[in-house]
Parts: structure tokens; sequence; C-alpha cells
């Protein structure tokens, strides 16, 4: 069970500090504007058969990952602008193993969402950039947990969720000597 579980979370789950500073808003800020372009130096050179291989037992492929990570990562940049112009609004949850088991997840060309990203990261971090300080306290609400979610803590999730699936490709990548 423990491999398993270094497997699914190979950095580990997200820790966010309780008292999020400035600092830590550029962290992830520098971590998300440069994570497109890492991302795609890890895959970019994946042959076809590489790209379809589980990062690990009943996981999803390495084409899978790519998409997903455009696919969430654009979900956040919708849920930052819905914090931002609505009070405490409840997102709209999906169901990403059924997202990554459509034929367009599991066969399209990587480089689709590889340029999706580079292009939502590019707002995003704009977006943020020109955020006050009482804009990164604003607020939606995930409708499974009921749990209102601070735009701060999102920027560091998703800063998170980048190099967790980073880690997963990176990792499986070197298992199988392909780097």
């Amino acid at each position: 069970m423990e491999h398993l579980e270094l497997l699914k979370y190979p950095i580990g789950t997200f820790k966010c500090p309780d008292n999020i500073t400035e600092k830590d808003v550029l962290n992830w800020t520098l971590e998300l504007e440069s994570f497109p372009n890492k991302f795609e130096k890890l895959v970019e050179n994946l042959t076809d058969l590489q790209l379809d291989t589980p990062y690990r037992p009943d996981g999803w492929t390495v084409r899978q990952v790519v998409h997903h990570v455009s696919d969430s990562h654009h979900h956040s940049y919708t849920r930052f602008k819905w914090a931002l112009t609505e009070d405490k609004p409840i997102i709209k949850a999906y169901f990403e193993d059924r997202w990554a088991a459509l034929f367009d997840t599991k066969t399209a060309p990587i480089q689709m969402s590889l340029q999706h990203l580079k292009a939502i990261h590019f707002k995003l971090v704009y977006l943020i950039r020109g955020l006050k300080p009482s804009d990164l306290k604003k607020v939606f609400v995930h409708p499974e947990t009921n749990s209102e979610i601070p735009l701060d803590y999102n920027i560091g999730n998703y800063a998170w969720h980048g190099n967790h699936h980073y880690a997963h490709i990176e990792n499986l990548l070197k298992l199988n000597q392909w780097i």
C-alpha cells in the first residue's frame, strides 16, 4: 500500500502554510509561469508508445496526464475568474476520471494540450500578478467538500498540482530509463 501511495503522490500531498505570505504567492506564481515550458521539455520527445504507457499500475497514461493537466488548469483559471467576479461562487466540479477516459484525452496529440497549457498559464500568471492582497482572499466554494477555497491557496495548490503530475511522468521516464 505504501508503494502505491508513493506512486500516486510522489511529491506528497499539497501542504499549505497556515499563513500564506506574499513570498509564498510570488514563489508559486513563478512556478506556474515556468511550468508549461518545463513540462513540455519533459514530454516533447516521447514516442506514441511511451505516451501511451501508464505512469503507475491502473493509472493514466502519460498522454492522459498531459491532457488532464491542461484541462485541470483551465478549470482553475475559470474558478479564479468566478471568485473575482462573484461572491463566493459555487464552482462546477467535474469527473476527472471520465474526462481522462474520453477518446480525445486517450488519443489526441499532446502538443494541443501543451500549447493550451502555455496559453492558460500566461493568462493565469498575468491575472495573478495584477491582483491586490484583498483579491487573493476571495474564495470559491467547492461543492464536493462545501469548503471555501481562497485564491491564494489555489495558487499554491495548482503550483503543486503541476509538479505532482510532472513527478508522475518523470518517475516513469527514470524507471524505464527513457531519460
